[in-house]
């Protein structure tokens, strides 16, 4: 039988090739509501197939996700699977690269998640803790440090955090290159910018879902970077409602220098 860490990366790169099947079987998208119909289908069908695999082999466990019905069963469970079968929606139904396929297990004893996978089909690229990784790179001096954000939800502070930032680190002699923002569209794809070395950092505070969060939370640690909510805190899953309020990922070199902007801008 498969450990748990090989059943996820399994399973999340089956469903990631569903999904771009499914997407080229569409054809080309000519409007709107064939790329709703297309999103709806999707995030469906991944769904449905990902529960079934884990349930056929992992029958005792619980499963939260997003495209299921939510029972408070789970909250009892030692052991809960959190899915998403398609995080990036919208950019899948745009023909994007910047979807995945989020699987993450958390054991309530201990409170810790184990087996995360980020699976991103369009890149080719999977994202596991069976992954044999390094310490991150040092931060760029030939650059300016990137910020990941949402292109549709940015932090509010955001603008004002990323000044704060390139002052700081400008006078603590880390960079003169300063600091810029970049968009990406799923959490699994803004924190493979931080693991590929295209970015440093991604900050979110107006709020998401565990299934967003639990695999992205987990890969990013296994590779080094330091996930948490803005205050330092560790996020804590398998609540109900399973909602995450807000979200820093990154580089260790970087993160007591953020996490001060993100103060300061707030105030």
């Amino acid at each position: 039988m498969s450990s748990d860490a090989e059943l996820s990366r399994d399973i999340a790169r089956r469903a990631g090739a569903l999904l771009l099947d499914l997407r080229e079987s569409f054809g080309p998208i000519a409007d709107k509501d064939a790329a709703n119909a297309l999103r709806k289908q999707a995030d469906r069908a991944s769904h449905e197939f990902i529960v079934a695999e884990i349930a056929a082999v992992r029958p005792d466990d619980a499963i939260l996700s997003e495209e299921g019905k939510d029972d408070d069963l789970r909250l009892s469970a030692e052991r809960v699977w959190i899915v998403d079968p398609l995080d990036g929606t919208w950019e899948y139904g745009q023909g994007r690269r910047d979807f995945a396929v989020h699987i993450a297990l958390w054991h309530a004893d201990g409170g810790e998640l184990s087996a995360t996978t980020v699976d991103l089909p369009a890149q080719e690229l999977t994202r596991s803790v069976l992954d044999e990784v390094a310490a991150p790179a040092a931060l760029p001096t030939d650059r300016p440090i990137r910020v990941v954000a949402s292109r549709s939800r940015p932090p509010a502070t955001l603008q004002a955090t990323v000044d704060l930032l390139a002052d700081r680190l400008a006078e603590l002699g880390v960079t003169d290159q300063g600091v810029e923002i970049v968009d990406v569209g799923s959490v699994g794809a803004k924190v493979n910018e931080l693991i590929s070395g295209r970015a440093e950092a991604y900050v979110h505070d107006t709020g998401f879902f565990e299934w967003d969060v639990a695999a992205p939370y987990g890969v990013a640690m296994h590779y080094g970077f330091v996930p948490s909510h803005v205050d330092g805190s560790a996020v804590q899953f398998n609540r109900m409602p399973p909602y995450v309020t807000d979200l820093v990922v990154s580089h260790p070199a970087l993160v007591e220098h953020l996490r001060a902007a993100l103060q300061e801008a707030a105030r």
